[in-house]
């Protein structure tokens, strides 16, 4: 808890991580987002939205990106290295034809292993300010900064290394992570409208702090907190199986997961669920 409070801090404060890296340790390497899967209309920026360009799987891109999703657009995103995708590669392997006719571009049957990935749900707009990697013996750290400016997304963390870090930013707090399953949804202001913890990978659950505030907050494993709640409160049943749906489709392989029901997520969020 210590230690995610101290990365928290120092990401706030603007000042390089470099606790746990030893004096061998390598040059920061820049990583890379892969998107893995395109739903509906979605782009990319480079230069804060002045100019905008369509996103197709097999995209990498790389940190000063700015993910951008129209009103059905949905974008799964695996962050830390270059994942050759089939329009990546000179010469695929084994590819196939998306199964959903919305789905832009072939898909692997490579299947995915536990990555850090991200579902970019539609109408937001997700920043990738910081996205590096440093090997430091026989460990890699990763850095990873990312800006969720509005809109709302879903985010599967694997644990990381007690050097690394990984934060989100809001328009209204910072959110430190360490090993977690969890989503943030922003309010048309930018003001947090929830943020919901499915699973974590420790005891440690999901560190926030909001803007203005002194001392940040932990939400465990199966709970959620809205801006103007005292404490993090529990998450429905219902809720926690939505939830359980959408992080059993990120561990599938990537041809697989062409079979999530995005209409069925957007009706739900248009229904009862009023803080999706």
């Amino acid at each position: 808890m210590k230690k995610l409070q101290t990365l928290l801090a120092i990401a706030m404060g603007g000042v390089l991580l470099n606790a746990g890296l030893s004096a061998s340790a390598q040059p920061a390497k820049p990583g890379y987002a892969t998107v893995v899967r395109v739903k509906g209309d979605a782009s990319y920026s480079l230069d804060n939205g002045t100019h905008k360009f369509p996103l197709v799987a097999g995209k990498f891109l790389e940190a000063g990106s700015i993910i951008y999703t129209s009103d059905d657009g949905v974008v799964d995103v695996i962050l830390g290295k270059a994942l050759q995708m089939p329009q990546a590669s000179w010469t695929p392997k084994r590819v196939s034809l998306a199964a959903d006719s919305p789905v832009r571009g072939l898909v692997t049957y490579t299947p995915s292993v536990e990555q850090n990935m991200i579902r970019v749900m539609p109408q937001s707009a997700l920043g990738i300010d910081k996205l590096t990697t440093t090997s430091s013996g026989a460990d890699t750290v990763s850095d990873t900064e990312l800006n969720l400016q509005q809109g709302s997304i879903f985010a599967s963390v694997k644990k990381l290394s007690p050097a690394a870090q990984y934060i989100v930013k809001t328009p209204t707090g910072i959110a430190g992570v360490r090993g977690t399953q969890f989503s943030i949804t922003l309010n048309k202001d930018g003001t947090i409208k929830s943020i919901r913890v499915y699973k974590t990978h420790n005891d440690d659950g999901l560190l926030f702090s909001p803007s203005g505030t002194i001392q940040p907050f932990v939400i465990p494993d199966g709970e959620m907190w809205q801006t103007g709640d005292a404490n993090p409160g529990p998450i429905s049943p219902e809720e926690m199986r939505f939830l359980q749906e959408i992080f059993a489709a990120f561990r599938t392989p990537y041809f697989q997961l062409v079979s999530f029901d995005y209409d069925r997520t957007q009706v739900r969020e248009s229904s009862d669920f009023g803080s999706y």
